[in-house]
């Protein structure tokens, strides 16, 4: 098979590794997705679940960070954007490795026993109120039809107890996010906030919960350097991703 990244395509976004197309998804490939899939901790994890798969991206990510062994399940409730991931998938060297399913997934739930090391998502965050330009394009946004207490619930029923749940969301609900998280039982372990420059306050943060009590670390990423480029924190973390580093 040809690396993806070898040529250029239009609908989508090249990586080093594979191909993302998101024509048919609500939700584009953005710097958040590439962050949360970059970041998210893969020490001793054995199954993934992605919750909101979307286009795939997250799935594909953390194929690409993990070893052969490593089964990744990815829930995705609308149609259209199932049916690209899998495609996109399937287009990757890790086929054999994501299991695409078009499900809601507290319903998905009820019917697998399975635990995982790893939950992902890249949740819905704005509740009711502008309205958006397409049905989709509000499912995958608002928290309508995904609720925070009900994704850290689903999350709850399915990890391991020395996983991780992980998110990505904008720093001002992200702490609303944790306080709720903390009074359902989770425990915060790791939390990076994410700054567009030096200057500018966080707009972003990356967070870790764990059923398992202990010690919570936290840091400070900045994305662009003083010259626009690339800082060399952002650098060391996406640069097996990004065709261009």
């Amino acid at each position: 098979m040809s690396q993806p990244g070898s040529v250029l395509r239009r609908n989508g976004f090249t990586f080093k590794q594979f191909f993302v197309a998101h024509d048919r998804c609500a939700m584009k490939v953005g710097t958040d997705g590439i962050l949360l899939g970059a970041w998210a901790p893969i020490v001793g994890v054995k199954r993934v679940l992605d919750i909101g798969a979307g286009s795939g991206l997250l799935s594909l990510m953390l194929a690409q960070r993990t070893d052969d062994h490593i089964v990744i399940d990815a829930v995705e409730l609308d149609e259209d954007a199932a049916q690209q991931a899998k495609e996109n998938v399937e287009e990757s060297p890790w086929a054999n490795r994501i299991h695409l399913h078009t499900a809601d997934v507290q319903q998905w739930l009820t019917q697998e026993n399975s635990r995982y090391d790893l939950i992902i998502s890249n949740p819905p965050y704005y509740e009711q109120g502008v309205e958006c330009a397409t049905p989709q394009r509000e499912q995958a946004r608002y928290t309508t039809t995904l609720d925070h207490q009900t994704l850290l619930g689903c999350a709850a029923e399915a990890i391991t107890e020395d996983g991780f749940f992980c998110v990505v969301l904008p720093e001002n609900i992200g702490t609303a996010f944790s306080e709720q998280a903390l009074s359902m039982g989770w425990h915060l372990r790791l939390r990076t906030d994410v700054a567009e420059t030096e200057l500018r306050p966080p707009h972003r943060v990356l967070l870790a919960f764990s059923p398992r009590a202990g010690e919570c670390f936290t840091d400070r990423l900045v994305i662009r350097g003083p010259e626009q480029q690339y800082s060399e924190g952002y650098t060391a973390l996406t640069q097996m991703f990004y065709l261009f580093m």
